[in-house]
């Protein structure tokens, strides 16, 4: 497969082969695939807006990304990390790997995926909207006629794991796709030059965007 992405943020093409998946990692996905359908079958997606990727595939990717010497860095983070598939997924090819979450259930769920599998991943409960991005949420919404999926409330949640947006290498999101273009615009303000956008959609594509200025 190859990944691609569009402007303004430019794109960075890399070629997804296939990978065999670790036996550790393949009896994570298992476990991590069942608490998933658990979920959502408690929970109504539309509701919790929860909808989880192809994790097999997305660690073919991640995989792919840590080795392919595109990343100027080590740091990761999962912007809406869900059940934290992918940070831990992130942590075990090598990333120093973080989640942030605003639902708590879930937030929760992660925590516990990760501890029973000993995945050195940290997790926070809260947004991942920066402050000051009230400007970049009133136009999401004017152009989504009040249609955004996403909690447009910032909170403390950098100031909890003691980073901010531009210390990440990687930032991962599965947006709804009323919130593609707000997330990619929070992180071309909040990034770090350099930085990589790495954004799944439910048609199983991957987008890999990098700031470059």
């Amino acid at each position: 497969r190859t990944v691609h992405a569009n402007m303004p943020l430019t794109d960075v093409d890399l070629t997804v082969e296939p990978i065999e998946l670790p036996d550790s990692v393949a009896e994570f996905l298992r476990e991590a695939d069942r608490r998933c359908g658990e979920h959502v079958t408690r929970i109504p997606c539309a509701f919790r807006g929860f909808v989880p990727s192809d994790y097999v595939f997305v660690y073919q990717v991640l995989r792919t990304v840590a080795e392919s010497g595109v990343v100027c860095g080590n740091s990761f983070c999962e912007w809406g990390s869900g059940l934290g598939v992918v940070a831990s997924l992130a942590a075990l090819v090598g990333f120093d790997a973080y989640g942030i979450e605003i639902d708590r259930e879930l937030f929760d769920a992660s925590l516990e995926l990760a501890e029973d599998f000993d995945i050195q991943v940290e997790f926070i409960n809260g947004s991942f909207i920066s402050h000051g991005a009230e400007d970049l949420i009133d136009e999401a919404f004017a152009d989504c006629d009040g249609g955004l999926s996403l909690d447009p409330h910032a909170d403390d949640a950098y100031d909890e794991l003691g980073l901010e947006v531009r210390d990440f290498d990687v930032v991962f999101a599965f947006p709804w796709p009323n919130d593609e273009e707000l997330t990619a615009n929070l992180f071309e303000r909040y990034a770090a030059r350099g930085a990589l956008l790495l954004t799944y959609s439910d048609s199983n594509i991957i987008r890999l965007r990098r700031k470059v200025a």
